[in-house]
């Protein structure tokens, strides 16, 4: 590909680059180590660092064109003042990729809670159905069959472009993120279906207010194909916001939800069976979740209907459901003989807490013991209502330490004694080391009792604590084998 066609996409006449502009672009990086001879260097402003810091570097490695947005002068390459560098990157990736979202079944999926389980349900019904499935979301990328590491739950737009063009997958399902769609990270990416879980206080450290945050998730719809659609849950106020502003807006809903206008209505949930009794059409049906919890049902109902929107069988629906076998992390549940049932979940928000400690007490725990902690340098105003929560609907909560951040630990460990003072109970304890957290809980608790350790799911640990282990899950693996433990505590 020409500069020159790359030019025109910024509305840049290609004349005023004369001679330069029939040159042979060879790639776009918007990291400076990434830059080959002959690529173009987008300089980005972010959190962290600024892209146009990087610049000199980008030129020692043989950059034929710059593009940001501030003033520079005096470089020995061409440079491209824009407003926005991060719409220029997807503006122009876009162009370089060839539209790799076009010829796509292209379905996102945003919302506060839910993305990836719900993701993951919808990927196994298309497999199960004979479709290749593509996924760019927060476990892991996964193309062509291959899995790829994951740093975002939406990564840039030029990875996003990237992945898209190699993938020959018939379907592709994208994790986007509220802070990827401010940040352009979809910038030119085409969606045939955009699918809305629900909405809930998180994210407001950046966001400021929930109004915001919606906005944001609204700006999805900005990136429908002509023909695209809203799939949404509309027992949600947020939902129904979104339905109303859709609608106005010519864009065609579909939802579910339990008022009959839904058009999957969902009559019942028998969480001791985890079964969803439902209708559609007038033609009632069932479901069987194949992950506990109620709010596992709706994620399951959402895959449901967008997986009939791309011309799925019912049958076939219900049947490859029957046969999925979870999320990583996402509910995640281990049970023994005469043990207590423990279960490992993402849940960092109030809402999936509640969800969390809900669903235990339908499945019929005896006693709760919840074991949860808050990342540094994180939104802090769901804080209290957390601890609220665990509090009231826990029978023991243990608060211990999370992803620090940059914070020190003992500023952490005094965070968690003030907001236990002020919002929690008798019932709660600070254990700050999460290895020993988890091993208290699993001790405090009898067979028939429920643990759940929430907030951090499939991830890695960023620190180092006293058994050793890199996750709760491997936590609690090693703490099923006390064997194991007393080799490592001896």
């Amino acid at each position: 590909m020409k500069f020159r066609d790359l030019l025109c996409e910024l509305n840049v006449n290609p004349l005023s680059y004369k001679g330069f502009e029939d040159k042979t672009v060879r790639g776009i990086a918007d990291n400076s180590n990434d830059v080959k001879d002959g690529y173009i260097f987008i300089a980005i402003k972010g959190h962290q660092a600024d892209g146009h810091d990087y610049i000199q570097n980008a030129i020692r490695k043989g950059v034929s064109l710059i593009i940001g947005e501030k003033e520079i002068g005096d470089l020995p390459v061409p440079y491209i003042k824009t407003d926005n560098s991060r719409k220029a990157l997807g503006v122009i990736s876009k162009k370089y990729y060839q539209n790799p979202s076009k010829d796509k079944i292209m379905i996102g999926i945003t919302g506060t809670n839910g993305k990836t389980t719900t993701s993951y349900v919808l990927k196994h019904i298309v497999e199960q159905c004979g479709k290749t499935c593509a996924i760019i979301g927060t476990i892991q990328n996964t193309i062509n069959g291959k899995t790829l590491p994951s740093g975002n739950s939406t990564p840039s737009v030029l990875m996003i472009n990237q992945l898209l063009s190699v993938s020959t997958d018939d379907v592709v399902i994208m994790e986007v993120s509220s802070h990827g769609l401010t940040q352009c990270r979809v910038e030119g990416v085409e969606f045939d279906i955009g699918i809305f879980t629900n909405l809930y206080h998180e994210h407001l450290d950046y966001h400021r207010t929930m109004d915001e945050y919606f906005q944001a998730k609204l700006l999805l719809y900005n990136h429908l194909k002509k023909n695209g659609v809203a799939i949404i849950n509309r027992d949600n106020e947020w939902g129904e916001k979104l339905a109303a502003i859709l609608i106005e807006r010519k864009i065609p809903v579909f939802s579910i939800g339990e008022d009959q206008d839904n058009d999957v209505q969902l009559l019942d949930f028998l969480a001791t069976t985890s079964t969803i009794k439902a209708k559609e059409n007038d033609t009632a049906f069932e479901v069987a979740c194949p992950i506990p919890g109620i709010h596992n049902m709706y994620n399951t109902m959402m895959a449901y209907l967008t997986a009939r929107h791309i011309n799925i069988s019912r049958p076939l629906v219900q049947q490859a459901i029957l046969s999925f076998t979870g999320v990583d992390g996402r509910f995640e549940q281990y049970k023994s003989d005469h043990m207590p049932t423990v279960i490992v979940d993402y849940a960092h928000t109030p809402d999936a807490i509640f969800h969390c400690i809900a669903s235990a007490k339908t499945y019929g725990a005896k006693r709760i013991i919840h074991v949860f902690g808050f990342r540094g340098n994180r939104d802090k105003t769901k804080r209290p209502q957390m601890v609220s929560i665990s509090a009231k609907y826990s029978d023991i909560y243990i608060l211990t330490l999370d992803d620090l951040n940059g914070i020190p630990e003992n500023e952490m460990v005094k965070t968690l004694e003030d907001l236990h003072h002020k919002f929690g109970n008798q019932k709660g304890v600070i254990i700050p080391d999460r290895t020993v957290a988890i091993q208290r809980a699993m001790e405090f608790a009898n067979d028939g009792d429920w643990v759940i350790i929430t907030g951090k799911g499939h991830e890695s640990y960023k620190q180092n604590f006293s058994l050793h282990t890199h996750s709760d899950k491997e936590t609690v693996e090693l703490l099923l084998e006390p064997s194991k433990v007393q080799e490592i505590t001896n």
